[in-house]
């Protein structure tokens, strides 16, 4: 029986302390990612959830996913046992299940027990995202002395031929079409 003491966040086990470390839930792991992708949340929260997805995907499938460094990620299958109620002590049959196991990797393990320091934070800007274009015009650029380009006053093009010939057509025609109305007699019947 393991003896169990609770006192300002420390608990002891056996003569062991745990401190509770804070908790980063999704939302604030999000945050943190983001400063990795200049600042775009969007993009950091797409790259959780691809990663989170890709892994529950084919753990459930029985395969295994490893990171080389971090861990890796299997499905353990839990055989069927006698477990024991511990309020009213009652022996009950537990069926077979899966369940996901992690086994932290060499890396992890190092950077967790003091060992070895964690790697330097190194900030990607993806293409497209408004922090990368900042970044770019952000950058020393020389002191070069600007020349106004100036817009030359429009040509005049040359008159339309065609199109003085179609008016005079199109007068001409008005004029026959009069006098051919005058040549038919249109008069009055009485």
């Amino acid at each position: 029986m393991s003896f169990l003491y609770r006192s300002w966040g420390v608990e002891r086990v056996l003569g062991v302390e745990f401190t509770k470390g804070k908790q980063v839930n999704k939302s604030q792991l999000i945050e943190t990612l983001a400063g990795r992708f200049g600042g775009n949340k969007r993009a950091a929260a797409h790259a959780l959830e691809a990663v989170v997805d890709t892994i529950t995907r084919e753990v459930a499938r029985g395969e295994k996913v490893a990171i080389t460094g971090f861990g890796a990620f299997e499905k353990q299958i839990r055989e069927a046992r006698m477990v024991r109620n511990p309020k009213t002590g009652e022996r009950k049959r537990a069926k077979k299940t899966a369940v996901p196991k992690f086994r932290a990797g060499a890396d992890l393990k190092a950077v967790v027990s003091g060992a070895k320091k964690p790697p330097k934070l190194t900030v990607t800007t993806m293409p497209g995202t408004p922090r990368a274009s900042a970044a770019k015009n952000a950058a020393p650029k020389k002191a070069t002395k600007k020349s106004v380009a100036r817009k030359s006053p429009p040509k005049k093009a040359p008159p339309n031929k065609t199109a003085r010939r179609r008016t005079v057509a199109k007068s001409a025609a008005r004029k026959t079409t009069a006098k051919s109305s005058a040549a038919r007699g249109n008069t009055r019947r009485g």
